[in-house]
């Protein structure tokens, strides 16, 4: 290996000197609702539980997208190998809310914070045999001191945007050094393969997007029909995921359309349910569903509850993915509504997961648009056309159906790279 390039040794010199504020800092997001209190000792690699037995797989991303996927990961890793236990780290309440409780014969632990003294007692105290880290959530002091303990480290679904190649081009030797540090490397996309590998100066394999390769989220059949009651006949379509900025765009979409159907009904399920309160207020004191409200009359209802977007896909037979109508804004993953047949609307900022929305709209799987108008004649065409709608849902299908042997090359590498089992190795 290389030696440790300048550019890390500044980082690493930087995150030691500014350790005394990340204690305040964290009690600061703490009190914002951003951290779990009672769980901030993890934040420092204080443990919550005793390392389990045997081998270990330390699974990592950085919210629930990512999280998912590593789900999936371990199910899959579990049924080929019954001696294997699992330790999830992740950064968000949100993705520790889906893990609690963990699956069978797994925890999950906040990920610690990236100075190299706090990375060592997280390593010594759980004593990974494989670091699987999800997409791009790359902690440097984290990932250089594995290595320097043995750990096998791999790099799955990895995605990068082109901002984000070309901010890691601009560092070429620490790039290079902190990539070379992973045993595997596996893209989910020809674009990132390609600005990884040319960082590292060696191919990179690209078996496909691991979230495309997931099952469709569990929907509650029960809150479903419920739901499916309180909408009766009216023309229904949901705006998820959205991001202050949006809303505004979505709710004057919204008022164009009950234009040409009075009757319409808009759902908006904010990506961060806190705000909840000032999309309401912006809808004219629109129902919540966190605080038990129905839906009722009103041509605008809030979904501001954790979990349960799925549920909200399956009820709307037209969805516009958020994170998508603002420059600033990059795209949200638009594999849970092509799963559960909601016909896919998104703005032209979808940088995150471009090669998605690059063959969804090839395909005639999803439909681009940028403002309230367009987005208010998309929905109207939709409803109006059910044959139209059918074969933009099931374009967006197919072209999910296509990821499925992504997660079979992606567990076999994982293996490839995991020691010996007991039984085998007697």
């Amino acid at each position: 290996m290389s030696a440790m390039p300048a550019g890390l040794r500044v980082y690493r010199a930087a995150t030691t000197l500014l350790g005394p504020l990340t204690g305040p800092l964290l009690q600061w997001r703490a009190r914002s609702g951003k951290e779990d209190a009672a769980r901030l000792p993890e934040r420092f690699a204080h443990a919550s539980a005793a390392r389990p037995r045997g081998t270990l797989v330390w699974l990592h991303g950085a919210s629930v997208g990512e999280t998912r996927v590593l789900m999936q990961i371990q199910t899959a890793l579990a049924a080929r190998r019954n001696d294997l236990s699992f330790l999830y780290t992740s950064g968000t309440r949100t993705s520790a809310s889906l893990l609690a409780p963990p699956p069978p014969r797994a925890l999950h632990q906040f990920v610690p914070i990236d100075r190299v003294a706090v990375a060592r007692r997280f390593l010594a105290h759980w004593r990974p045999d494989l670091a699987v880290f999800a997409e791009s959530d790359l902690w440097p002091n984290l990932i250089e001191e594995a290595a320097n303990a043995g750990v096998k480290l791999a790099l799955v679904n990895a995605r990068m945007s082109v901002r984000s190649l070309a901010a890691w081009a601009r560092s070429p030797a620490m790039a290079a050094h902190m990539l070379g540090r992973f045993d595997t490397i596996l893209a989910a996309d020809s674009r990132t393969a390609d600005g990884l590998g040319a960082l590292l100066g060696r191919g990179v394999d690209a078996p496909g997007n691991l979230k495309r390769a997931a099952p469709p989220p569990t929907v509650d059949a029960a809150a479903l029909s419920a739901l499916r009651a309180q909408c009766g006949a009216r023309p229904v379509w949901l705006a998820a995921s959205t991001h202050a900025g949006e809303d505004e765009i979505v709710l004057a979409a919204h008022a164009l359309l009950r234009e040409r159907h009075p009757d319409a009904l808009l759902i908006v399920a904010p990506r961060h349910p806190e705000r909840g309160a000032s999309i309401a207020a912006l809808a004219a004191g629109a129902p919540r569903r966190s605080a038990g409200d129905s839906i009722g009359a009103s041509p605008v209802f809030i979904a501001d509850t954790m979990g349960e977007l799925g549920l909200f896909y399956a009820l709307a037979p037209v969805a516009f993915v958020g994170g998508s109508l603002l420059p600033a804004l990059r795209g949200h993953n638009p594999v849970e509504p092509a799963q559960l047949e909601s016909a896919i609307l998104t703005g032209p900022h979808t940088d995150s997961f471009a090669d998605a929305y690059a063959d969804l709209v090839a395909a005639g799987g999803a439909t681009v648009v940028r403002d309230a108008p367009s987005l208010a004649d998309a929905v109207s065409q939709l409803w109006c056309d059910d044959a139209r709608r059918q074969r933009q849902t099931g374009a967006a299908a197919e072209v999910m159906a296509r990821a499925s042997g992504a997660m079979d090359k992606t567990v076999a590498a994982l293996e490839a790279l995991l020691p010996q089992a007991a039984h085998a190795a007697a």
